[in-house]
């Protein structure tokens, strides 16, 4: 069954601490609200490959931010579905996962396992009074115990920050949409948010809209046709002529029969067909029942097995400027 308390837990880091070992090691966050909350994050897999997949963006842009600012410190619980702040790896278009990485939970020397790459953004934050931190997974407690880690009482707090969905028969009763973990920064003085997330190797890319379950579907196909632009706020009033480009980045040509592009309340609009030349660009006019909001959105392509090929997202600031492309 799905996560069984899933949500967002706010508050400014107090402390933390890498686990050594073997035996399912994490980094540990403690961060402000009530007694006091701690935050686990994995850094080994009980699975081979044991290294987790890993990717940090310094420069995230999704509109899941725009009102994570207005959460009190604690937990807040959030309902596993599309249009608020849940997150999921392949329906939100949070990041590009090509640019994932395996990196080993601990190694000698600095800055190279993901126990030294949490830190660096961790303590940053520690350093920073104004700073927040948004872990994205299930909670625990509060427990009748003091904290196993830091000893602050009740014993609370969250796990689960990494992809929930896509698992090995193993752990597949763990399986779910919307229900992805993550740690989103934010660092109010240089406006700037980054994204952490982290996935075992042994999950799938491809997972059924209903059950997360993994779905049959080759991963090598993905991002051979991307998003690369879109017009969403062009000038003149409603209906505007919001367009989406397409780029095939492939040496083969592609026929576009069958795809489909769908925005972020999931409204799907066919493509035209049609071949796209190896290298060549497609300006596509979009059409109803797909709108691009000027609120921030999702854009998502799927190939004729409807299974995502590409996705872009863009926020409220992005879209303001009416008549420019967003570039991706």
């Amino acid at each position: 069954m799905p996560l069984a308390s899933y949500g967002v837990l706010a508050g400014a880091v107090v402390d933390q601490r890498a686990e050594g070992g073997t035996d399912s090691p994490h980094y540990q966050i403690r961060i402000s609200g009530e007694a006091g909350f701690r935050v686990a994050v994995n850094v080994l897999s009980q699975e081979k490959p044991a290294e987790l997949l890993y990717v940090a963006e310094e420069n995230f842009r999704h509109p899941v931010t725009q009102n994570l600012p207005g959460l009190p410190d604690g937990f807040t619980p959030l309902a596993s579905q599309p249009g608020g702040m849940a997150l999921d790896f392949i329906r939100a278009n949070l990041f590009d996962r090509q640019q994932m990485r395996p990196e080993p939970a601990s190694a000698p020397g600095p800055d190279n396992d993901l126990a030294d790459k949490l830190d660096h953004y961790v303590r940053r934050a520690a350093a920073d009074p104004a700073a927040r931190l948004y872990a994205f997974g299930q909670r625990w407690g509060p427990e009748t115990i003091p904290d196993k880690i830091f000893g602050f009482q009740p014993g609370n707090g969250i796990h689960d920050i990494h992809m929930n969905q896509g698992n090995s028969q193993r752990f597949r009763q763990d399986d779910g949409v919307w229900q992805d973990g993550g740690l989103l920064l934010h660092y109010p003085a240089q406006d700037q948010w980054v994204g952490i997330f982290l996935a075992f190797q042994s999950q799938a890319w491809h997972t059924d809209d209903q059950t997360g379950h993994a779905a049959a579907g080759p991963p090598e196909t993905d991002h051979i046709v991307r998003i690369v632009a879109a017009l969403v706020n062009p000038p003149g009033p409603a209906p505007e002529a919001e367009t989406v480009t397409l780029l095939n980045t492939s040496p083969h040509q592609v026929d576009l029969t069958g795809w489909s592009i769908l925005d972020r309340a999931k409204h799907q609009m066919m493509l035209g067909g049609g071949l796209l030349a190896p290298g060549d660009s497609l300006r596509v006019q979009v059409a109803a029942p797909v709108q691009l909001g000027n609120q921030g959105g999702l854009i998502t392509l799927l190939n004729p097995d409807g299974l995502k090929a590409d996705g872009v997202a863009y926020t409220r600031a992005q879209a303001a400027a009416e008549g420019w492309s967003i570039v991706f």
